[in-house]
C-alpha cells in the first residue's frame, strides 16, 4: 500500500541500523544506545550535554560505547546518567 506521506529516507530522518557486534568492553552502552533511543535524543544531543558537565566526548567516542567497544570512564558514566535521567545503578543493570 503506497501513501503520500514522506518516509524516514525522503526526510533525511532514518536511523543508521548498526553494522558491528557488539564488543564485551563495558556492560552498559546498550542499555545507554537502547535508552537514548527511546528518549528520542541523537548522540550529539547526548554529546551537547556532557560537554556542559566538563566531559569531552565526540561522536565516535560515545558510538564506541554504545557498542561495547571502548570501556567508560566512572565520570562519563555519572554524566550520562545525569544527563539521561536515570542512575548508574540503571546504566550497570541493577
Amino acid at each position: 500500500m503506497k501513501t503520500d506521506l514522506p518516509s524516514d529516507n525522503q526526510k533525511g530522518d532514518k536511523m543508521r541500523i548498526r553494522e558491528q557486534l557488539r564488543g564485551n568492553k563495558n556492560i552498559c552502552g546498550a542499555r545507554i544506545e537502547a535508552l537514548r533511543k527511546e528518549k528520542g535524543l541523537k548522540q550529539v544531543d547526548i554529546i551537547e550535554s556532557l560537554a556542559l558537565q566538563g566531559v569531552d566526548l565526540n561522536n565516535s567516542g560515545l558510538s564506541k560505547i554504545e557498542g561495547q567497544h571502548r570501556s567508560i570512564n566512572d565520570y562519563e558514566l555519572l554524566a550520562i546518567a545525569n544527563t539521561l535521567d536515570v542512575s548508574i545503578d540503571f546504566l550497570l543493570g541493577r
